[in-house]
């Protein structure tokens, strides 16, 4: 089930996962692009809440660049999945990307730590604490390997959103999960469990949802909203699996192209939509949710019992995740910094 919060995790990052900016939407990009641009990849609906705060982020690049300077976001997952667009960079197509851990892990597994540890963070302050202690190192290894990390976001909690009713692990056993075709070692574990992955790409969840392909979608509530999901899968298991959490990314070679005012205009405004989309994705967890409700989802509380169960499935994911999905040393981290910030809060 860990996998199936990453494979979720990902999903979301389509609602999401942390900044991009769109001043034209061309269905396919260039080979090359020009000087004095940015072509950035993204999974994000377009109008969507963090394609707005891109579009800030790329005007406030483009004053600071001078004349001729162009800012172009491409949304909705058209230029590829996660692990595409990662590879679009490499080679130059685009020139950034705003991913979840999904797509950032592509460029250091590292990232993982904060995304595919089911259960494990109880409130978006434990993530917060979490990230910041962590971001330093984090940022100087996307560095090294040539990426710079403008912003960090996140776009919610991940929920499973189902056909069918269910409340307990066990009820899902007879279900076929979404999961992101690059992430063969969740499917691997999810299987071990007794779980069914039906490997896909985000643009494929709501065919293959209607289908029958799939049925379930771990998926934050944003994007079941945004994607209309819900209304074929209407029952929303309501835990909070695990928080989908991205960050804004360009190559190291367009930021060394960059002028100096450029850098530090992208630099500012990239925090601050990292800020703004927190703030916003957090509270609309709620808001995305009742505007379901009044649509025809059903919330399925778990019991204390049944979340028992949850706890459980979880603990016995850890050891399994610590060294395959998350790099030991990583996962090692996450753990001392929660016992710390729990500690300090009397937990």
């Amino acid at each position: 089930m860990n996998i199936a919060r990453r494979l979720l995790s990902a999903a979301l990052t389509t609602a999401l996962p942390a900044a991009l900016i769109a001043l034209t939407l061309p269905l396919t990009a260039p080979a090359w692009a020009a000087p004095g641009s940015l072509r950035i990849g993204s999974l994000v609906p377009k109008n969507s809440l963090y394609h707005q705060q891109l579009l800030e982020m790329g005007e406030a690049w483009r004053k600071a660049q001078g004349e001729g300077a162009k800012f172009v976001v491409f949304t909705d997952g058209s230029q590829g999945g996660e692990a595409e667009l990662a590879r679009r960079m490499r080679i130059g197509q685009l020139q950034g990307a705003l991913l979840s851990v999904v797509g950032l892990r592509e460029i250091d597994p590292a990232i993982s730590a904060l995304q595919n540890l089911p259960l494990l963070f109880k409130s978006w302050e434990e993530v917060d604490y979490v990230r910041e202690k962590m971001r330093p190192a984090m940022e100087k290894k996307f560095l090294d390997k040539g990426f710079v990390v403008l912003g960090w976001g996140d776009a919610g909690w991940v929920r499973f959103f189902s056909k069918a009713p269910a409340f307990r692990p066990d009820d899902y056993k007879g279900m076929k999960f979404f999961a992101w075709g690059s992430e063969a070692e969740q499917q691997a574990i999810m299987k071990s469990l007794g779980y069914t992955p039906v490997p896909l790409e985000t643009a494929d969840i709501l065919p293959s949802i209607q289908t029958g392909m799939i049925n379930v979608v771990p998926s934050t509530p944003y994007f079941a909203l945004a994607t209309q999901v819900y209304n074929t899968a209407p029952h929303m298991l309501e835990i909070n699996w695990a928080p989908i959490v991205g960050a804004m990314v360009v190559t190291r070679k367009a930021w060394d192209e960059m002028a100096p005012a450029a850098q530090q205009a992208l630099r500012t405004a990239g925090e601050k939509a990292g800020v703004e989309m927190r703030g916003k994705a957090r509270r609309e967890v709620d808001e995305a949710v009742d505007a379901m409700k009044k649509r025809g989802l059903v919330v399925n509380r778990p019991s204390p019992e049944q979340l028992r169960e949850w706890n459980e499935l979880a603990d016995k994911l850890y050891p399994r995740i610590r060294g395959t999905m998350v790099p030991a040393e990583t996962f090692d981290e996450v753990f001392a910094h929660l016992k710390a910030y729990r500690a300090g809060k009397g937990r």
